[in-house]
């Protein structure tokens, strides 16, 4: 056998690959079965596609509503909604704190004025909308809710996702405002709310990518993900909720970088965990086991040299994540690392998602993959490693206590660190930027927001409240306020609240005012 290129070989996790694998000693499986290791669904994408949905919003409602007819026009089958800095942290545009950041990131909504121009000429009913939004998420629900009844929709038919996923913010991503256990008495309000009200809706989005973002392996990702999974489903419970009916509404959210087959192996792991941790907390129903989950490609993995190489990336990212059988995708733009996506970008980024679904052959079969020994063998030794680090948190008393305590947070670190050494030292190739490096020009087109947005915003609050009956506001507050107090659950009032006009920001200070804000 000739000599091999390196001494030793291992995914980005550092589990070590063998040159051959053997068949591994299992049960044969199958999809839309428990433990759901091949899908959650018997025929998977020969039934139907998943749900091709483009991450979108900058500046103004008005100009996000611009891009979301656009993307609809081009073939998205799901919308998905980035805010902006002070709207994910509780700030109205015209707060001190929002100097700088109004529009920038995401879209900025203050009012349910906003959510009507976001969302003018879509019909709610008609399309699925997914919103990035956390510590907010409640008062984001709210204004989606109140347009909803607007038009006219059937709630019980209003189909999207809010990513609410307050555990992963503490630990990787930083937009919290409320201490950890207030803030998952606001979860579980709307679990309560949701379950009743709103069935079609996905409650909670409980997310890997801003822990694998934040330099996690992939893991580390699984792990911490469903450790944090773990922590919703017992909170829940612990206030009285059926596990079989709050739980088939949970989602999840998951990264996909460039370590192919780990990647894949990754997913076909999380379904499999997931079925045993529900099964194994008293869940009986098969939709309250199996695991829904959309994936984005990997941000962190796209480099500002070279940024065409990024199409590429994002290509064998988006197959590995249909090969691991997501039913929701987003893949980036390739000048990503450099700006917003351009409108060109985006429509590149969807065509990917086309190509693979309608050229590649992939979705013709179930589980193309399953079977080959690599990637068998793989699964088991991602679920081993990661069910681990769940063992160590659980001994530590929980998600919320290994959060608490800065486990997970030094772990990412950990990860973080050791992976930039690598790249230091070119052990880990980036091609285009530590190898294969070419003196070039940029010439990509930059996508920028100008600060003058944010003048824009300030002029439609002050006409908000200059319009507005003051005492129908207070006395929204102040019921806010009492059910805060009173530990009732928040969502009719916060309903109610911006069906007067109330700002996202008013709502965030009344619990500001009772919980106060965490300082990590």
């Amino acid at each position: 056998m000739a000599k091999e290129r390196k001494e030793t070989f291992a995914t980005d996790s550092e589990i070590p690959i063998k040159a051959t694998y053997d068949a591994p000693k299992q049960p044969i499986e199958m999809p839309g079965e428990f433990p759901y290791t091949r899908g959650v669904h018997a025929g998977m994408y020969r039934s139907r596609l998943w749900t091709m949905r483009q991450y979108a919003g900058f500046s103004t409602a008005e100009a996000s509503n611009e891009r979301y007819k656009y993307l609809l026009s081009q073939g998205t089958t799901g919308l998905s909604v980035a805010f902006d800095l002070p709207t994910q942290i509780g700030y109205d545009s015209d707060h001190d704190f929002a100097e700088g950041e109004v529009g920038k990131v995401g879209v900025a909504i203050d009012s349910i004025k906003d959510m009507e121009a976001l969302f003018k000429g879509i019909t709610l009913q008609d399309v699925s909308t997914s919103m990035t939004i956390n510590s907010t998420g409640y008062i984001l629900l709210g204004f989606y809710i109140a347009l909803a009844k607007r038009q006219g929709a059937d709630l019980s038919k209003i189909r999207g996702t809010i990513q609410n996923d307050i555990l992963k913010e503490y630990a990787a991503r930083g937009t919290y405002i409320y201490p950890p256990k207030p803030s998952m008495r606001i979860i579980t309000d709307i679990f309560d709310y949701c379950s009743r009200e709103l069935p079609s809706w996905n409650t909670i989005s409980i997310s890997g990518y801003h822990i694998r973002e934040a330099g996690a392996t992939a893991v580390q990702e699984l792990a911490f993900t469903l450790a944090n999974g773990k922590a919703y489903l017992l909170a829940a419970q612990a206030v009285g909720l059926d596990i079989n009916v709050f739980a088939r509404r949970l989602s999840f959210f998951f990264n996909a970088h460039n370590n192919f087959f780990e990647e894949i192996a990754k997913f076909r792991a999380a379904r499999r965990m997931w079925a045993k941790m529900t099964k194994d907390l008293g869940a009986t129903d098969a939709k309250a086991q199996k695991m829904r989950f959309h994936t984005q490609t990997g941000g962190s993995t796209l480099t500002a040299q070279q940024p065409h190489n990024n199409i590429t990336r994002v290509t064998l990212q988006a197959l590995a994540a249909v090969l691991g059988g997501t039913q929701s995708l987003h893949t980036n733009g390739y000048d990503e690392a450099l700006s917003l996506p351009t409108e060109a970008a985006a429509r590149i980024a969807l065509r990917s998602q086309q190509i693979i679904a309608h050229e590649s052959g992939v979705t013709d079969t179930v589980d193309p993959l399953a079977g080959s020994y690599f990637i068998e063998n793989l699964t088991n030794e991602v679920e081993a490693a990661a069910w681990k680090y769940i063992e160590k948190i659980d001994a530590m008393g929980g998600a919320v206590k290994a959060i608490e305590v800065g486990y997970m947070q030094e772990e990412i670190a950990r990860s973080a660190y050791d992976y930039q050494k690598k790249v230091e030292d070119e052990s880990q190739i980036i091609v285009g930027q530590n190898q294969f490096v070419v003196n070039e020009k940029q010439d990509t087109p930059i996508f920028r927001i100008d600060d003058s947005i944010r003048t824009l915003q300030i002029e439609k609050l002050k006409a908000l409240r200059n319009n507005r009956n003051p005492e129908k506001v207070a006395a929204c507050l102040a019921e806010i306020e009492r059910r805060t107090k009173e530990n009732i659950n928040l969502m009719p009032a916060v309903i109610e609240a911006v069906e007067n006009d109330t700002t996202l920001g008013e709502i965030a200070d009344v619990l500001r005012g009772v919980y106060g804000e965490y300082r990590g």
